[in-house]
Formats: structure tokens, sequence, C-alpha cells
């Protein structure tokens, strides 16, 4: 009798939550923001208690259900939130801050509209690991999506700087310059490889000064990769001049087994194309 009676409080509950979903989302909403210190911007607070409606109506329907489905909108939503934190190149604990205070007023919710309706302790307690189960996976969904956001936004950002940082610079017909900039690290080397040296070929260059004296830090496994640039130019039928070679990376380049006796090296770009041109 007794369980027959808690079956019946608890339809009694999901069809509560169903029929009142948008003004309790509403309640709701208003409540966890309250709890906040800091400002929320009114387009959040729209989509917000449109989300915890359906969240509610969600409810309603599995609230005897032990399985751990969600709702594709609360996962949605989630998502977007950690894509926008990302994109806006804010903390994710910005967004995180808010579930402590989520929990409290859902808990005090599903405890309220418990004791109005008669529910046993049984029931609340599988209701509460319902709600918390569903802002699990909506905390897990945010922190995903920003973490995927932020490492697409990162490698976007790798990439230009790879571009920005090797450019071809055209001196004059058949003449340009490479200047390497920077920290020269196996990606970059990739990239110069596969990126770089496809488009040289490309732009009629007779002659090509790659420049060392922008990089900050590069280490012999490296160059020995930059060096095979000269030699795979070379078999193109392209002149190769090597300027601002700085004397501790020659040392280690050599003791690496390096062969500069067929490199043409000059202490400066500027010495190089004087030496061009007192052989045109």
């Amino acid at each position: 009798m007794r369980r027959v009676k808690a079956v019946e409080s608890t339809l009694t509950v999901a069809n509560y939550l169903k029929e009142n979903a948008d003004l309790l989302a509403n309640k709701i909403v208003d409540d966890i923001i309250k709890k906040f210190g800091f400002q929320v911007p009114p387009n959040d607070i729209v989509q917000a208690k449109k989300v915890y409606a359906e969240f509610l109506e969600f409810l309603s329907e599995s609230i005897d259900c032990k399985e751990g489905s969600v709702p594709d909108k609360l996962v949605e939503w989630s998502r977007d939130n950690g894509k926008k934190t990302a994109a806006k190149h804010n903390r994710i604990s910005d967004i995180l801050i808010r579930y402590p205070d989520t929990r409290m007023v859902f808990a005090d919710f599903i405890m309220d509209i418990s004791l109005e309706h008669g529910l046993g302790t049984k029931d609340v307690v599988l209701i509460l690991k319902r709600v918390h189960h569903m802002l699990d996976v909506s905390l897990n969904e945010t922190v995903l999506a920003f973490e995927r956001r932020s490492e697409e936004l990162l490698l976007n950002a790798k990439k230009e700087l790879r571009e920005l940082s090797t450019p071809i610079v055209p001196i004059q017909d058949g003449l340009a310059v490479l200047p390497l900039i920077g920290s020269i690290d196996t990606d970059r080397t990739e990239h110069l490889m596969n990126g770089v040296l496809p488009k040289i070929p490309e732009m009629n260059i007779e002659r090509l000064i790659i420049d060392f004296s922008g990089i900050v830090a590069i280490d012999t496994e490296v160059a020995a990769n930059i060096f095979n640039v000269y030699r795979v130019l070379g078999l193109l039928g392209i002149d190769v001049l090597v300027t601002g070679l700085r004397p501790e990376l020659a040392i280690n380049a050599v003791s690496e087994g390096i062969d500069f006796t067929s490199i043409k090296t000059f202490a400066s770009v500027k010495q190089a194309i004087e030496s061009i041109r007192s052989y045109s």
C-alpha cells in the first residue's frame, strides 16, 4: 500500500514538473543568479531558462528511470558554453564556478516539491541522483568542448605563426631571402619542408639566402633537417647561401656530422648580396 502511494506521489511530482516546467525554470534560474557574485549576460539568462525548462521536462519523464541519459539540448548548451568560453579566451573556471550554486538551488528545489507532494526519502534521493547526474554530464561536456576548442585555436595560431615566421622575401628577380625567426622546433621544420619548400621553385628563384640571424634557439637535429633543405634545393638547381650562422650553432652542427664544406656562408644578408653582385 505504501509503495502504491509512493508511486502515485512520484507520478504527481512528475506531472507537476512537466506542467510547470517554464515557470519553475524561470524561478530556478533567478534563484541561481541571485547566488552569483557576478553579472550574467541577459542572453545567457534567457538561454539558461529555456534549457532548464527542458531539463525539468526530461526529469519528469525519467523520474523513475535508472538509465543515465540526459536531454540533448542540455548537452548542446553545455558544449556551446565551453566553445564560446574558449573562443573568447576566457577561463573555464568562469563556467565551473556556477555549478556549486546551481546544485544547491536544485537540491533545495527538489526537497521543497518532494515535501509538498509527500515523497519518501528513497524517491527524493533517486530524483536528486538524476539531477546531479545530469549536471555532472553538463559539466563534463562543457570542459571537453572547452578543451577541444582551445586546442583548435592553439593549433590555428601555431599554423599562422609558422607561416608568418617563415616567409620567402623576394629581393630582386631570381633572388629571395628566407629569414628564420624565433625558436625552430620540429613542427616549424616540418612546415618548412612541406609548406615552404614546395613554393620556392614556383617563384622562379635562382638563388635563396637562408638567414639564421633571427634564430633564438635551435637544436642540432632540427639544424640537420634545415640543412637537408639546402641539399634538396641544390638538387632543384637553386643556389643556396647561408647567413647569420652563430659560432655555437656551427660548432654543434659540425660535431653532429653536418658537412659545411660545400655550403656558402656569410656573416650577414648584406654580405651575401654583395657577393652575388660581385659575381654578376
